[in-house]
């Protein structure tokens, strides 16, 4: 028989110390980009940890010491670490895990777009733990949910387990907040922990749990639905003033002004903090939230779906932008070759979800173009995976450069020399970073919200 703590008889000091002393067996259900790095951390902090994946290729491949994460600064180190010292294990048995641990974090993917939410990875995690469930242990879900969504498998877990939600076992949510390519720091130390319980009896001892996983410690809130919208509406803000941006810009567009220089000025003034307008918003977070809102709410989200439908337009309009500049250089989009710079949805990271890459790529295909990507972070079979074709290397010949995301090797590239290879020395450039450089003047030159450049006649 496996002991167990009762980890809701325990006081915030006492259960950082069984933390701390290795008394504490955690398992996390996910072991995604977000999910083995908080999993990683908890061993490192002195729990015995359990990680629970569906996919048994992923565990097999993590048991053996190999990260499947390498871009995340950390993993490595502490995967390595935890193995040889026992603190860290891995499974497909949910059940079976979830029987042995006091504590079940749950960080599996949640789907959401405009067809609807998918929580069927969640069903199945709760339904696991469920079956597991011992008395005296918390369940805490970090994945972001819509807002009332962990309360909705209290009836459920009660069932499975025959235990009473707050009473035999406690039930949280804590949401990740954290970003690809920082998630071991975001976990520990970037942010506060926001936290919302069932009890002060669940709430409590995960003070002090998580109290000794982040050194800006906890915030507390007053149920699991406010923890809940805390997560969502933090990225919903975010959606909602980067389409305010996208919007200025295109007003701006229209008045042959600079949107980045007025948006930098207004920013002076301390109650605005306008976003910087783009080529697309992407990720797993920012185009996702605004959906559980929208599908939960729709009478009362108006302002959250037109937010959403402006950037999700951002691509279409930076294929307008390329059509623009084109045509005062005196080619058609049709038949152009164009080097589209960027497949990840954000700089310096290899991660596609959502990316406006894809639309922009596909919609440049449609005006009979013939695109190529270029991205350091996938390879050329990758790329083709996508029924995409990857660039043969060379500016020779190309049309118009099309910039769609912000890595550091794109800031590198030597565009006097790009330009002079070019056929058409174009450059769209939905990131900005090329818009200070000294080289524009051999180029057409524009982004959203900044009026077409055309090249120094000497």
């Amino acid at each position: 028989m496996v002991m167990i703590l009762n980890m809701l008889s325990l006081s915030r000091e006492e259960a950082s110390e069984a933390l701390k002393g290795g008394r504490i067996t955690v398992s996390v259900f996910g072991l995604g980009k977000m999910g083995l790095p908080l999993a990683l951390v908890f061993a490192e902090r002195g729990a015995n940890v359990i990680g629970v994946d569906i996919s048994e290729r992923l565990v097999e491949q993590i048991l053996r010491g190999e990260n499947p994460f390498p871009f995340e600064p950390g993993v490595e180190e502490m995967l390595k670490s935890s193995l040889e010292r026992g603190k860290f294990s891995a499974t497909t048995d949910g059940e079976w895990a979830a029987s042995r641990s006091d504590i079940s974090v749950v960080i599996v993917p949640v789907y959401a777009s405009r067809a609807g939410i998918d929580l069927k990875s969640m069903d199945q995690a709760m339904e696991q733990i469920g079956r597991g469930l011992r008395e005296g242990s918390i369940v805490i879900t970090e994945t972001t949910l819509p807002p009332g969504t962990t309360e909705k498998y209290i009836p459920r877990l009660e069932l499975l387990s025959g235990l009473k939600a707050g009473k035999d076992f406690g039930i949280a949510h804590a949401p990740e907040r954290t970003m690809s390519g920082r998630v071991v720091r975001d976990i520990t130390e970037s942010y506060p922990k926001i936290l919302g319980a069932i009890n002060s009896e669940t709430l409590e001892p995960l003070i002090g749990i998580y109290s000794v996983i982040n050194k800006k410690g906890v915030y507390p809130v007053s149920s699991i639905r406010a923890a809940e919208a805390v997560k969502v509406f933090e990225g919903v803000y975010r959606d909602v003033n980067i389409a305010l941006a996208n919007e200025l810009a295109m007003i701006s567009e229209s008045m042959g002004l600079n949107v980045n220089e007025i948006i930098e000025a207004a920013n002076s003034q301390p109650y605005s903090h306008i976003h910087r307008p783009g080529a697309g918003v992407g990720g797993h977070c920012i185009p996702v939230y605004p959906w559980f809102l929208i599908h939960s709410f729709p009478e009362l989200s108006r302002l959250i779906r037109l937010s959403r439908e402006i950037n999700e337009l951002m691509p279409i309009h930076m294929v307008e932008l390329t059509i623009r500049a084109l045509n005062a250089a005196g080619r058609p989009l049709k038949g152009s070759r164009v080097i589209l710079l960027g497949l990840s949805y954000r700089g310096n990271v290899k991660e596609h979800m959502n990316s406006p890459s894809l639309p922009l790529a596909f919609e440049l295909m449609e005006w009979g173009s013939r695109v190529e990507i270029m991205d350091p972070y996938y390879s050329e079979e990758e790329v083709r995976g996508f029924k995409l074709e990857p660039f043969t290397g060379s500016f020779e010949g190309a049309d118009a450069i099309v910039v769609a995301t912000d890595h550091r090797e794109f800031r590198e590239l030597d565009l006097k020399k790009i330009g002079r290879e070019m056929r058409t020395p174009v450059i769209v450039d939905g990131r900005y970073i090329y818009a200070d450089r000294d080289e524009l003047r051999e180029f057409y030159y524009i982004a959203p919200g900044i009026p077409l450049k055309e090249p120094r006649r000497e």
